[in-house]
């Protein structure tokens, strides 16, 4: 009989997909003798630029050596009438199930686990019905997962809005200290709309998952995991299992011609340069760039900045961001005055060669949890700039529990709006070596790269981790309901 499998279902975002497809290799590197294979079903990505990216990442998984393999799912009709890309994402994935029971029950060999992403929640019924076990694979961080899993019981403690607590109020989440509400996600903040509903049934879902498979390292977030493991976050109920496996983050060899960002941090100091990205998604106001420019300008540091434009299309969940235009978004003059010290980039850029550089000394990030595993894979300290989703929460996470960022003033009633006062402060504070909070941020950021790089050693944690749920996976394989 073949090995046993595990099923993956990702979803079609990069910052899901990949580091999804990575953790399953990991698993099948790990289980005993290589005893595992990976299939991973498909479904059709909304948006152009999302597909090319899928299928580009495809074909180099296929050219690797990894028993792996991918399976199509059929289209479906897009909703068009959703309140926000959560819903719109577990909806299409609903309208799935049927697909994906068909695919787990046409195997011929004994499936170890459905592994299902963090929108995927509705296949756990396909689980249930093919009597095979299921996991949840968590894309975010562990103080996410853990406001995730308390969401159900906040929702009946909180009867008023959260951003309507008393002054000073704060959101309890074990092991985190008091969490204000402007940082939680922009989904719990208004209970009357679907995507709130979501987040607290995506909570409870998770319960029925066999375990919870994170991104995470347990030296990265001590505090959050012991408290789901106690069962502080489902007021004593047992969570399933949870395995932090990360970071898995692909890292690939250097390119054999520099890319252009790169060739210009080669002429710059040690930690000199700051680095400002905000995912592939993060997109700013014509008024927001002007407050960034003037920010930077009169900081004096030196920078790297990754200015993307406003997307040409915006339906059916597309919102890929384009090449910016320069001259018109930038103020006049910019360029320069701040010539030799800064660069502009308006274009994709290789972000984790960048962060690798030595002349890269802090990282203006919106605090997506991919950028900020490499940002401590590579020992860089941030400046935390939320837009949304998981982000406001991870950036409260980093300052304030693990101690890697200098805190950033963002005010979320404007649109996460910065001012470039603020942003001028918090550069001189993490760059200039001078203030204390700077100095400590880098002093973390240092460790924590230390902490990621030891965890995913043969001898660390997350490989500890990893052939613990390996050997799970492998006795636990059965054959599929038909």
């Amino acid at each position: 009989m073949a090995n046993p499998t595990v099923v993956l279902l990702p979803v079609w975002g990069v910052g899901h997909f990949m580091p999804m497809i990575e953790a399953g290799k990991r698993m099948v590197q790990c289980s005993s003798s290589r005893a595992l294979s990976l299939t991973v079903l498909l479904m059709p990505a909304p948006t152009a630029q999302a597909a090319s990216d899928i299928a580009g990442h495809i074909r180099r998984e296929e050219a690797g050596d990894t028993d792996i393999r991918f399976h199509h799912l059929p289209r479906v009709e897009l909703p068009t009438d959703h309140t926000g890309i959560e819903e719109f994402i577990s909806r299409i994935v609903q309208l799935h199930v049927p697909h994906v029971g068909a695919a787990v029950s046409g195997l011929t060999c004994p499936v170890a686990a459905l592994v299902v992403d963090i929108f995927c929640t509705p296949a756990l019924d396909v689980s249930r019905q093919l009597a095979v076990p299921a996991y949840v694979y968590f894309t975010s961080g562990a103080a996410m997962l853990a406001l995730l899993l308390r969401s159900p019981t906040l929702h009946e403690e909180v009867e008023v809005e959260f951003e309507e607590l008393e002054e000073g109020g704060a959101v309890d989440v074990p092991g985190l200290p008091p969490v204000p509400p402007s940082f939680l996600p922009r989904t719990m903040l208004d209970r009357k709309t679907p995507t709130y509903a979501w987040f607290v049934s995506t909570g409870r879902r998770y319960m029925e998952a066999d375990g919870i498979i994170v991104n995470t390292a347990a030296e990265l977030e001590p505090g959050v995991l012991a408290a789901i493991a106690d069962g502080r976050c489902t007021r004593g109920a047992h969570a399933p299992t949870v395995y932090p496996i990360g970071p898995a983050i692909m890292i690939s060899p250097p390119a054999e011609q520099p890319h252009e960002c790169v060739r210009w941090l080669d002429s710059q100091p040690p930690a000199s340069v700051l680095f400002l990205c905000f995912g592939s998604k993060g997109m700013l106001s014509a008024s927001q760039v002007h407050e960034i420019a003037h920010g930077l300008e009169r900081s004096g540091h030196r920078f790297l900045w990754v200015l993307r434009g406003l997307p040409a299309d915006t339906t059916q969940g597309a919102r890929e961001a384009t090449d910016a235009n320069l001259a018109e978004a930038l103020p006049e003059g910019f360029l320069e005055k701040t010539e030799g010290k800064g660069m502009v980039w308006p274009k994709r850029a290789p972000q984790k060669e960048i962060l690798a550089h030595a002349s890269v000394g802090g990282f203006v990030t919106h605090c997506g949890w991919n950028s900020i595993l490499e940002s401590l894979w590579f020992g860089v300290p941030m400046l935390p700039w939320p837009l949304d989703a998981d982000q406001h929460l991870n950036a409260f996470a980093l300052a304030h529990d693990m101690g890697v960022a200098v805190p950033l003033e963002v005010d979320r009633k404007r649109g996460n709006y910065v001012e470039a006062a603020e942003l001028e402060r918090a550069v001189r504070s993490l760059m200039g070596g001078g203030e204390e909070e700077g100095r400590k941020a880098k002093e973390k950021a240092t460790e924590m790269k230390a902490v990621c790089r030891n965890a995913v050693q043969q001898s660390g944690s997350s490989c500890a981790a990893l052939q613990r749920l390996s050997e799970e996976l492998v006795g636990g394989a059965v054959l599929p309901k038909k």
